[in-house]
């Protein structure tokens, strides 16, 4: 399309002082004549609509799945583009927090025998006659890598999970944020650097990418989040702290070494955030009762683990532990714990020729995107979605 610019008053487009006169016009690709939606239609706000609702001529609503059926059309609305280059931003910020800190980065298989965590919610693959599966996380291999005498791996990789769980805020397949690191005196080390490579991806996402939040926020308003610098300490709460801050909001728990439900962490993602004035925390000291087999128990107080939740807006974005790096007492978790050791001979192993004590994290960028943003479902954070009902586009 080629013409002359010329200055105008125009409403309803974002260059509002000029306008152009089209001279020539030329086909470049064929379009269909109706489109499945049309994009006023589907870059109107849910407060607009709402608003329309007892008006002579209500706004349309885009149903969710007729979004997701023609998600390449969802995706031109401006705050959906938006979104993707949010998460794009966020994938680079977190690789480059890291790698200036030493840690290189790993692909790990996806493609394993047996299950990567012990449990039974995987997808199964046939893998040339013999059972296969599709990792649930890089846990096994990050573990193996730090056998290898390497200061620090991460990476940025899909993540599947066989869970029927048909929620706002679960996926079958996601991207995993994975790090894992060598402590050198106590496993509140990786802590500090999940703490400090959140801070760094939050405050420049903030302060470079403002055109980008501003067109989310106005089809998706929220506030943004509040948020501890790099250069404070991370908020850390243990698990008994919790327990006593829920039991005084008037909480009352049958089983107080049961995990959290998800009313339970946004009611104390509420109360920290209204005590401590943060959105992000770390919820540690987990029950040695609710974590893998791989995790190291507290040599203090065997019956909770040097584990830990990271709490944002009082849902779970990740968790992270220090690991289990005897052989011998992963040997001995796995019986307490009826895992069987056969598929993880390997990686148990990878232990038994000296390897530093070790700890990192797992996170969900999607839940990040999605939290980060006030987004209300996890599928406007992800460009195509798995899910228990969903297999295409």
């Amino acid at each position: 399309m080629s013409g002359v610019l010329v200055e105008a008053n125009v409403s309803g487009c974002t260059q509002k002082n000029v306008e152009l006169q089209i001279r020539q016009v030329y086909a470049v690709t064929l379009a269909a004549p109706q489109l499945p939606f049309l994009m006023a239609d589907a870059q109107r706000s849910e407060e607009e609509i709402a608003a329309s609702k007892d008006s002579k001529r209500p706004l349309v609503r885009v149903l969710p799945d007729l979004r997701l059926d023609n998600r390449w059309l969802d995706l031109r609305v401006p705050a959906h583009n938006a979104i993707l280059r949010i998460q794009a931003v966020m994938c680079q910020l977190f690789r480059e927090s890291l790698a200036k800190r030493g840690f290189i980065e790993i692909h790990s298989p996806k493609l394993i025998s047996g299950e990567s965590e012990g449990g039974a919610e995987v997808f199964r693959v046939d893998y040339f006659g013999s059972n296969a599966s599709l990792a649930q996380s890089p846990q096994l291999y990050k573990q193996m890598a730090m056998s290898a005498d390497i200061p620090g791996v991460f990476e940025v990789g899909p993540v599947f999970r066989a869970e029927n769980s048909n929620t706002a805020r679960h996926l079958c397949e996601f991207t995993g944020l994975d790090l894992e690191m060598p402590i050198a005196w106590h496993y509140k080390e990786v802590i500090q650097v999940v703490h400090e490579t959140l801070a760094d991806i939050f405050q420049c996402v903030e302060e470079k990418h403002a055109e980008e939040l501003s067109i989310i926020r106005q089809m998706y308003p929220s506030e943004a989040p509040k948020l501890p610098a790099g250069t404070e300490s991370p908020c850390v709460l243990n698990w008994d702290e919790a327990m006593e801050l829920l039991t005084s909001n008037g909480t009352q728990r049958e089983d107080v070494m049961a995990d959290l439900s998800t009313e339970e962490e946004k009611l104390l993602g509420r109360l920290v955030r209204e005590r401590y004035g943060v959105d992000l925390f770390f919820l540690d000291k987990y029950p040695s009762s609710v974590r893998p087999f791989y995790t190291m128990p507290s040599e203090e107080q065997p019956e909770f683990s040097n584990s830990y939740d990271v709490i944002f807006h009082g849902q779970e974005i990740g968790s992270g532990a220090q690991r289990c790096h005897d052989a011998d007492l992963l040997e001995e978790r796995c019986a307490e714990l009826g895992v069987p050791t056969g598929p993880l001979a390997s990686y148990i192993e990878s232990f038994r020729h000296g390897v530093p004590p070790h700890g990192g994290v797992g996170l969900g960028l999607e839940r990040i995107v999605q939290l980060y943003l006030g987004l209300d479902n996890i599928r406007k954070a992800v460009m195509f979605t798995r899910d228990p009902t969903r297999l295409s586009p």
